[in-house]
């Protein structure tokens, strides 16, 4: 019981952690005029010359909720917050004529809306944003894909592999024999019936001929029979 309520505990304070997901030191903060056209904003109808606010920029996310706050370089002092639910969309707007600028949705505690203009004074700074925006969502979709696919799972049928009964299966297997041996037994001669057991042909029809003895053969067979060492005459060989 100790164990599951100290995990418990981390879950919570895990739950309540604040990621901050990018930090830019200065931003600018404008008053805009209504949208008059479908077309979008334009910062160059805005008096960039003058912000009406100046100080930091944090985007963070809690509780899996992503928001973007504006607080005082100094203190911290919170100024304004936007909840984004999803980028791009209707709470980070890019202006038409540029890319430093944006179009900010910021809400109160009680609910109410405004709009906002938002600059950064070096492009990077704005590339930064998109980047950190773009992957913090691409995440949290890979998430909501993986809860859908594990809660799927249960509901499909399990793959049954095994045999249906009377079922059967054929193998095709090849043996490979050691060196000096074929590899297939039926490459082997064959024996023919009419041999001997030691698989040697039979002799071609006719007989075997053996051709008549030399003549050298036929003395030395004589001088054998006659026994040699009975002899003292010695004998030449036969030119």
């Amino acid at each position: 019981t100790k164990i599951f309520y100290r995990f418990t505990l981390n879950i919570i304070e895990m739950d309540d952690y604040e990621s901050v997901l990018l930090v830019k030191p200065e931003v600018f903060v404008y008053r805009i005029p209504p949208r008059t056209t479908t077309r979008g904003y334009r910062a160059a109808d805005w008096n960039l010359g003058s912000p009406d606010w100046t100080g930091r920029m944090r985007v963070v996310v809690k509780n899996k909720k992503c928001v973007l706050k504006l607080e005082d370089k100094m203190s911290g002092e919170l100024f304004a917050q936007s909840p984004i639910e999803k980028y791009p969309g209707l709470s980070v707007e890019a202006v038409t004529d540029s890319s430093r600028y944006f179009v900010l949705r910021i809400e109160d505690d009680g609910g109410k809306a405004a709009f906002i203009g938002l600059g950064f004074g070096d492009r990077s700074d704005s590339f930064d944003l998109n980047v950190a925006l773009q992957d913090h969502f691409k995440y949290v979709k890979k998430e909501e894909d993986a809860e859908k696919e594990k809660d799927e799972e249960p509901s499909k049928p399990a793959l049954d592999l095994g045999f249906k009964e009377g079922e059967t299966i054929k193998i095709n297997m090849k043996i490979t024999k050691k060196d000096g041996q074929e590899g297939n037994s039926a490459s082997k001669p064959k024996v023919r019936s009419g041999g001997s057991g030691f698989g040697i042909l039979p002799p071609p029809p006719g007989g075997i001929k053996i051709p008549p003895p030399s003549p050298q053969r036929n003395i030395s067979a004589n001088l054998d029979l006659f026994g040699r060492s009975g002899s003292s005459t010695s004998h030449r060989p036969i030119e």
